[in-house]
């Protein structure tokens, strides 16, 4: 009796560490969850060149619609450098409260958003050397669209890292001590880095209202903080594209528009 009752056993034993199917393991991207486009957007790129941005042409160009960023063992991108939006002006321009909307593609190497940053005019490296909040491109579902600081003083510390100042998933207030502190969460880290599509186009929405910043991916929002260093922090600044300095690469943007919004 009981040599049958142990063979009985012995089947659902083993059913309990077989293997999850791959769709069990898998995390589905949650709902999208980003504002409606606004229906006045101002297109930042005219599609056909470079007017109205200022970088090394060795380095960017522009055709068909898409700016591209590119660095060969030929021609390599010995430090990070980055095209600059200008509006057609002489000096980069300077954004404070704004909606960002652009489309990107990443092959190799790592890139970002810039924005409310600073140009450090004169700098050792080159000519375009940034500073300040960069929306992340890194082709890896997960990372893209945290929150890093360029060349900042070492705030954040969010994954135990300088210069992280909100993690994929986590809604963060930085303290007054530019100190990242997690409050909350956006959802599973695992299910939000799904929404990101490895080596295709995607979408990045980018809203700073105030001392409040959000990115969102193909609708799905990966950050949320609100900045309360008051020393540090930026409420305006200007917006740019990065190639990194590194292994060759190739970033691509098109479809970029914006909205400045009004009020606080």
């Amino acid at each position: 009796m009981l040599r049958r009752t142990f063979i009985a056993i012995l089947p659902l034993a083993f059913a309990s560490f077989a293997p999850l199917a791959p769709s069990a393991l898998a995390a589905d991207p949650p709902a999208a969850n980003a504002p409606p486009e606004p229906l006045d957007m101002k297109p930042l790129f005219n599609g056909k060149d470079l007017t109205g941005w200022d970088g090394d042409t060795k380095l960017w160009s522009a055709k068909d619609g898409v700016i591209r960023g590119q660095s060969t063992p030929e021609n390599p991108c010995k430090s990070n450098t980055f095209l600059l939006y200008t509006a057609g002006g002489t000096e980069p321009a300077q954004l404070k409260d704004f909606e960002l909307r652009l489309s990107y593609r990443i092959q190799g190497g790592n890139s970002g958003v810039q924005y409310r940053s600073k140009h450090l005019v004169g700098h050792k490296d080159n000519k375009w050397v940034v500073s300040g909040y960069q929306a992340e491109i890194a082709d890896l579902p997960g990372k893209d669209g945290f929150l890093y600081e360029e060349k900042g003083t070492g705030r954040g510390g969010v994954q135990g890292k300088k210069s992280y100042l909100a993690w994929v998933g986590d809604k963060v207030e930085i303290g007054a001590d530019g100190v990242s502190k997690i409050t909350g969460s956006l959802g599973n880290h695992d299910a939000i880095a799904a929404a990101c599509k490895k080596g295709e186009w995607n979408d990045y929405i980018i809203i700073a209202k105030g001392n409040r910043l959000q990115h969102f991916i193909n609708g799905v929002q990966t950050i949320d903080v609100i900045d309360n260093d008051e020393k540090h922090r930026a409420l305006a600044g200007i917006l740019a594209l990065q190639i990194h300095a590194g292994p060759p690469m190739t970033v691509e943007f098109k479809d970029i528009r914006l909205k400045e919004l009004g009020g606080n």
